[in-house]
């Protein structure tokens, strides 16, 4: 009987697929609403056929190998697997799957949505309005700055940056920069796009959205130096990953008013908030829901079902990282 440990609560539409398909497996969730640490990982999923992780647990070399042997495949709940060790999983034959594609048009909706909340201050709006200080209209009242026609630069030039540069460039008549370690035609066929160096984009956009995968490059691409570069009146938005911004930097550059704003849905010691970020008011934080809608979270995790179900009754799994 193949054991199946889910180290997160799912939607049904995962545990119902698998159930279904392998009526005789023994499927456990991981019941707390919370995190598990190492230790209580290792003591709940050894000896487990399969494995369906977040981005939240280190999979790491020796948490592999303390699973024990009849580990056979590794599925993500996620598209980025940058906290599971795949060389060690490749030294054991176990393929590991994760979720693309599925999440591009959620996530990318968070990002411009994040643009628009910070370029016309929804939160500040919303707490003031809740909290009786709209006394009435008023030509100066909470102002903020227009998206129609600005320069927004992406940085990374994958699936979801191209439809974040769609979205507003069909929707808004914006000006796209992009940064990226190659030039994409279609990016300049279809949108128009300009490819440029990582700091002329800062340096002319309006709005900046994070786009790249974390890699020894990328951790910390946005820096001091180069947040000193953006416009006095620019919005900086990530979606990627946390750690691609200094978030004490970016503290120091918010608090200085050396940018306008920032709107972040995922961040560099997560869930942790590095201290200072969140008594800003030029600020919009989510809890990493990129991927939160009803539509793409069953998906995703009906595509980690079949990935195991695949592997379980011999097959290639679809999506396999390695």
């Amino acid at each position: 009987m193949p054991f199946i440990y889910i180290t997160r609560a799912v939607p049904d539409a995962a545990t119902n697929l698998l159930a279904g398909a392998l009526p005789d497996a023994r499927i456990e969730v991981n019941p707390e609403d919370r995190n598990l640490n190492r230790e209580e990982l290792i003591q709940a999923a050894a000896g487990c056929d399969a494995l369906i992780c977040t981005l939240a647990d280190p999979v790491d070399a020796s948490f592999i190998e303390d699973l024990g042997p009849r580990l056979k495949v590794i599925a993500t709940y996620a598209v980025g697997y940058n906290n599971i060790d795949l060389e060690a999983a490749r030294n054991r034959n176990i393929p590991v799957c994760n979720t693309p594609d599925v999440l591009t048009d959620a996530t990318a909706e968070i990002a411009v949505g994040l643009i628009l909340a910070c370029a016309r201050r929804f939160i500040e709006g919303d707490r003031l309005t809740r909290q009786g200080g709209f006394t009435g209209w008023a030509p100066l009242l909470h102002r903020g700055h227009g998206v129609y026609g600005k320069t927004v630069g992406i940085v990374g030039a994958g699936r979801i940056g191209k439809h974040v540069a769609a979205t507003l460039k069909h929707g808004f008549d914006c000006e796209i920069l992009y940064h990226s370690r190659a030039d994409h035609v279609d990016w300049e066929n279809d949108l128009g796009a300009k490819l440029v160096e990582l700091g002329e984009l800062l340096e002319r956009s309006d709005f900046v959205s994070l786009h790249c995968p974390l890699t020894p490059d990328t951790r910390h691409l946005i820096d001091a130096d180069m947040l000193k570069r953006m416009k006095p009146t620019a919005i900086l938005v990530n979606t990627a990953r946390g750690p691609v911004v200094d978030e004490a930097a970016l503290v120091a550059a918010l608090t200085n008013k050396r940018i306008a704003g920032a709107g972040f849905d995922v961040y560099e010691n997560e869930p942790a908030l590095t201290p200072g970020l969140g008594e800003l008011d030029n600020t919009v934080l989510l809890p990493h829901i990129g991927s939160a809608t009803f539509e793409t979270r069953d998906e995703m995790g009906r595509m980690c079902a079949r990935a195991v179900i695949a592997v379980l009754t011999g097959k290639e799994p679809e999506n396999r990282v390695v």
